[in-house]
């Protein structure tokens, strides 16, 4: 659980390398909290040692009495018949107009930036990050996603000044 437990703790720590001329990290426009809601299966991610050995990534999110979000992380470690790690938190909106910038916190004082920057219609894909671009998830409703749709969200994510060197695929079980 350390490993994993620490997923979103360094979220915030995140900067862009010294010398790197990017514009600032856009979110998507809006975000309705009621379909986000729900699991979400890890497709790629830029990986990070609090991730270590993880594979099998769901993200499910509930909403609390508070209007906060509960996180629950799940992963298995090295197989997807391996030992199971969860680490639970909890998520607030900071940007009320969009709903897209939220914190997300694990362990007290540690909080982290979570910004949805790409958002399908339908809720059926999301791509979170992190305005340092030091962190990326690409999020699906199943835990296969569509070739030619990742390439393009692949595409988007480069066009945002991500390095796609960094982003790897995530092992999850056949749909």
């Amino acid at each position: 659980m350390k490993t994993f437990g620490m997923l979103l703790i360094l979220l915030g720590f995140g900067f862009a390398k010294a010398g790197e001329e990017t514009k600032p990290l856009e979110v998507v426009p809006y975000v309705d909290l009621g379909r986000y809601i729900g699991t979400w299966y890890e497709i790629a991610t830029i990986p990070q040692r609090f991730q270590k050995d993880c594979v099998g990534v769901t993200a499910t999110y509930t909403l609390r009495d508070d209007g906060a979000i509960a996180v629950l992380n799940k992963c298995r470690k090295k197989t997807l018949d391996g030992e199971l790690k969860e680490a639970n938190g909890k998520a607030w909106v900071v940007d009320k107009k969009t709903n897209a910038k939220l914190k997300v916190r694990f362990f007290w004082p540690f909080k982290g930036d979570y910004w949805v920057i790409e958002l399908d219609p339908d809720y059926q894909y999301a791509v979170v990050g992190h305005p340092g671009r030091e962190y990326l998830w690409i999020l699906c409703r199943t835990p296969q996603m569509d070739e030619s749709l990742y390439q393009d969200l692949l595409q988007r994510i480069a066009n945002k000044g991500y390095d796609l060197a960094r982003i790897k695929r995530t092992l999850q079980p056949s749909s």
